[in-house]
């Protein structure tokens, strides 16, 4: 038949065809002739069905016959059987209960070559009903001491086989330890059998097969040990057993480092052997030694990260591959790029892989295949820290020139992710977008710019710098859309802040932007003609020019409605409003709630789960990445806390964060909850329905806490004047916190995200109030689950009742195992007298007339200390409403001076307290000083407000 269809190729379809058919008609009349066939004939007209059929031509007849070539004791008879029915039966055959009752008697044969065809047909076919079947007996095989060899590794895979159709079907129970110990088995193909199922096991249930630990060591370590000749049978090209190493290297990743002190030396032992081998000379020329022993490599590479527990292993695996990234072969150079990308979220190998970075950016500039500098891009975005933030980000806006284009979006992405998370100097970043928006306009996609919007308007110091910048920008001959859109809303908002200087005066602004009107979208000129409602509201010397733009009809007749609409409402609101009216309804874009970088979140979605993440670096808070620095977030929680965002706030639609719920959110977005701006939904058990606290039970301490962190103090600080925020992060964890408060109550929320693969166990959280703080504060906290999955994130509420006024900060004990070592970290609760202010309202003469009162020496604190930040007035409003107290104006004879008041609520009694602030701001930047003094009802309180606010300047 063969040899006959190859005399057919070169001449006609048709005629090949017409072949097919004549002998599908002779197969059909000897299966339907009187005469039985006999078991060759039968094999003969069978195997032809079969060759037909992988041809292209459909078969729909002749499965019977193949069925019952089952039954027969000949091996070529029943192995063609098995075979057309691995290839032609589909899982919901009418056959299969035939077929099944012919694999049974096959397995019960104990003849080893039916049983392996059996098992080999079982895994081809990968039915639920074969599941059904055989996931009972297929194990028994598999353990059993007199199965051979041969039939036991076709058990182990076709169990491997079953088990990842059907994983319901397919319950070890009693097999479980017996099937681990096929590590031991003498034979080595059975072990690579049996360790591909135990892999593929231990990932779904690691706890059933953790036994498997110990043995894959000990395999491992006998493996890696032995000479080439030792294992003359599994040796590839000088290499003993490569496979099989690679595979218990996985198996491995699959399980913390073992607590077994004895195991975890002699696995250190195979990793160190292995990374030894690795600097020998080849003992052979030829590619396939290299290969196998770079398999055997990567994988330990893989393992030593996936611990990271080995400060000694981590930079030699990173020097390792330092060295690969030189290599002639080129999947080399890129497995090594993107060995170290991981290896650079490590706190013990990150300073290695930076001695790389100029390698890395020569392997941006020249390599030829563009996977391979896509993989050098994500080593640098993942390398970077404030050392080198500039160097990088310099480099990855030169390549952009010259990317391709599948890979700029992303590019883009990382560019805009690191310039605004390591930027110290606010108008850097602003130059770097701009020179994004004109090196990549079309990859720029909205979050970029409307992150640079929010940034600017969180920041007042970079405000003017950022008008004078955009506004030069816009002057180029053609510049991007994307460009105008960052143009028209930073004039629009800011635009007066350059408006004294005649080369860009309101009119000359509002020209500049109405010159790209015309060959923008519909989307574009919508913001432009918002930003000409504002420029009215800014300039009133333009409001002629613009209302004539307005009332044209290629506005006011416009075909696309929501232009239309704007232009009519736009211009009927500058003819009839008040100057008051429009100077409220068209007041300055209040700064942005702190919420995680939109940015950020579209990496994660483009990259996946498994990306690289930036944030998780050791780098600036996540208030920074929100306006950063010394005002962005805490200028945005004041005000966000001291009042609702108006609805204009959401212009840009960045407010669409989820709030907070049961769900365990995804690895890399730990903090999205954080920075909600509703508040977390899940109610505790011992909340009332008015939110606050209940009769819950305290929880009690099993022993005293460790002693709090070094900077405990430092990061208590950070929150006198907010309420969320990031308390504490390091390699393995991130702590996120969110608290609100209401007279003399509270209400904290604490958010504990894992940050590793690897999950806690014997997690809990203990809330302790040392001293006398224990009759000054009643602390409650909710308990939080024991077991902290990889990736996820745990939340707890604490609920806090202010007795009386108190110094101290209760403090947060953690402690959980990872990879079988005790972590425990204790850190200060950011409950500071502050948050317990009720703002007070008061006239000049009330505020001097209490001032007098409160003058005994032991009412007042007063401090005088020089400036840590510049004196910019809205930073000290936002942190003087952050405290909490009211901010009076017009009340102090200078100008200059800022006076506040409050009452501080407690359960016992109430403080009044005043404050009053100075600053020398006339001195020279670096001599700048302030003098803070505090005067209350209570010296205790006075002295302790004073301290706290101090640190804040």
């Amino acid at each position: 038949m063969e040899k006959e269809t190859n005399k057919l190729k070169g001449k006609s379809k048709e005629a090949e065809i017409k072949r097919i058919n004549k002998e599908l008609a002779n197969i059909r009349s000897k299966f339907k002739g009187d005469k039985a066939l006999d078991g060759y004939s039968k094999k003969k007209y069978v195997c032809k069905l079969l060759f037909i059929f992988l041809l292209g031509h459909d078969i729909d007849f002749g499965h019977m016959e193949a069925v019952n070539l089952l039954s027969s004791n000949k091996y070529t008879e029943k192995q063609i059987g098995y075979l057309f029915i691995s290839v032609l039966v589909n899982s919901n055959s009418e056959l299969i209960r035939l077929i099944n009752n012919a694999i049974k008697n096959d397995l019960s044969s104990r003849n080893p070559t039916f049983m392996c065809l059996a098992l080999h047909c079982i895994a081809n076919v990968g039915s639920r009903e074969m599941a059904e079947a055989f996931a009972g007996e297929i194990p028994r095989i598999l353990v059993a001491g007199d199965t051979m060899d041969s039939v036991k590794q076709s058990a182990a895979l076709c169990l491997l086989r079953l088990y990842k159709a059907s994983p319901d079907l397919v319950l070890m129970g009693e097999w479980t330890s017996r099937v681990v110990h096929l590590l031991n088995d003498q034979h080595m193909g059975v072990v690579t059998a049996a360790i591909s199922l135990i892999t593929c096991l231990s990932s779904k249930n690691p706890d059933e097969f953790k036994t498997c630990v110990s043995l894959a060591v000990s395999r491992l370590s006998r493996i890696v040990s032995s000479a080439s000749t030792d294992l003359q049978d599994y040796t590839y090209y000088f290499v003993p057993a490569p496979w099989l190493s690679c595979k218990l290297l996985r198996l491995l990743q699959c399980y913390p480092p073992p607590e077994d002190g004895a195991v975890k030396g002699r696995l250190v032992e195979c990793l160190e052997t292995i990374l030894n081998k690795a600097q020998e000379p080849p003992k052979s020329k030829k590619v396939q030694h290299s290969n196998a022993k770079n398999a055997i490599l990567f994988e330990a590479i893989s393992l030593i990260i996936h611990y990271d527990s080995e400060p000694n292993l981590l930079v030699r695996a990173c020097n390792q591959l330092g060295q690969f990234l030189q290599h002639r072969e080129t999947n080399l150079r890129y497995l090594a790029l993107e060995s170290m990308c991981t290896l650079a979220s490590s706190e013990f190998s990150h300073e290695a892989v930076k001695t790389h970075i100029e390698t890395v950016i020569n392997a941006l500039k020249t390599e030829r295949d563009v996977s391979v500098r896509q993989r050098a891009a994500d080593l640098l975005y993942a390398m970077c820290d404030r050392s080198n933030a500039k160097q990088i980000v310099a480099e990855m806006l030169s390549y952009l020139e010259t990317a391709d284009y599948s890979i700029r979006e992303e590019m883009v992405l990382k560019v805009a992710i690191l310039a605004e998370k390591y930027a110290v100097d606010y108008s850097w970043y602003v130059d770097t977008i701009l020179n994004l928006i004109r090196i990549a306009g079309d990859y720029v996609s909205e979050e970029v710019w409307y992150r640079v919007i929010q940034i600017v308007i969180n920041r007042d110091d970079v405000q003017g710098y950022a008008a004078k910048t955009v506004f030069e920008a816009l002057q180029a001959p053609a510049c991007h859309e994307n460009m105008v859109k960052v143009g028209g809303y930073i004039l629009g908002e800011f635009g007066n802040l350059i408006a004294g200087d005649p080369r860009s005066s309101p009119l000359v602004q509002f020209n500049l932007l109405h010159s790209k009107f015309h060959l923008c979208s519909v989307p574009t000129r919508a913001l432009l003609l918002s930003a000409y409602i504002k420029f009215i509201n800014l300039f009133p010397e333009t409001k002629a020019t613009i209302q004539e733009v307005l009332r044209s009809d290629s506005q006011i007749r416009n075909s696309d409605v929501e232009l239309q609409q704007r232009a009519v409402e736009y211009l009927k609101l500058s003819s009839i409003a008040s100057t008051d009216v429009l100077a409220t309804v068209l007041e300055e874009m209040p700064p942005f709630p702190e919420r995680e970088s939109s940015i950020l979140a579209k990496l994660k979605k483009k990259k996946g789960p498994g990306a690289v993440s930036v944030e998780l670096e050791d780098g600036k808070e996540r208030g920074e990445l929100n306006g950063g620095g010394d005002r962005g977030g805490d200028a945005a929680i004041a005000a966000s806390n001291a009042s609702t965002p108006s609805p204009s706030a959401d212009l840009l639609g960045l407010r669409s964060a989820a709030p907070v719920s049961g769900a365990t959110p995804s690895a890399g977005s730990l903090l999205v909850d954080v920075f909600s701006e509703a508040g977390p939904a899940a109610t505790s058990a011992g909340v009332n329905d008015d939110g606050f606290l209940s009769s819950a039970p305290p929880t009690a301490a099993s022993e005293d806490p460790a002693p709090p962190l070094p900077e405990s103090d430092e990061l208590l600080n950070k929150f006198v004047c907010k309420n969320n925020g990031v308390l504490f992060e390091n390699q393995l964890l991130q702590i996120g916190i969110k608290s609100e408060y209401r007279q003399n109550l509270g209400r904290m929320y604490l958010f504990y995200g894992n940050k590793t693969s690897v999950q806690f166990v014997s997690f809990n959280t203990t809330v302790s109030c040392p001293g006398e703080l224990q009759s000054q504060l009643n602390v409650q906290t909710k308990t939080v689950e024991p077991l902290v999955e990889g990736g996820a994130q745990v939340q707890q509420v604490i609920n806090i009742e202010c007795l009386t006024d108190f110094i101290d900060a209760p403090l947060l004990n953690i402690k959980f195992r990872y990879g079988g070592a005790l972590q425990n970290i204790s850190l200060k609760l950011p409950v500071t007298i502050n948050k317990f202010f009720q703002p007070t309202e008061m006239a000049a003469a009330d505020f001097f007339q209490r001032w007098k009162q409160l003058s005994q020496p032991q009412q007042e604190a007063q401090k005088i200390f020089k400036a840590s930040h510049g004196m910019d007035t809205e930073v000290l409003k936002a942190k003087l409403l952050g405290l909490g107290t009211a901010l009076l104006e017009n009340v102090d004879p200078n100008p200059e001076n800022y006076v506040c008041a409050g009452v501080i609520q407690t359960k016992a009694q109430q403080v009044g307290c005043l404050l009053r602030l100075e600053p020398n701001a006339q001195a020279q930047p670096g001599e700048q000083m302030y003098r803070l003094t505090l005067r209350s009802s209570k010296d205790t309180v006075s002295q302790r407000v004073c301290d706290l606010l101090a640190e804040q300047f």
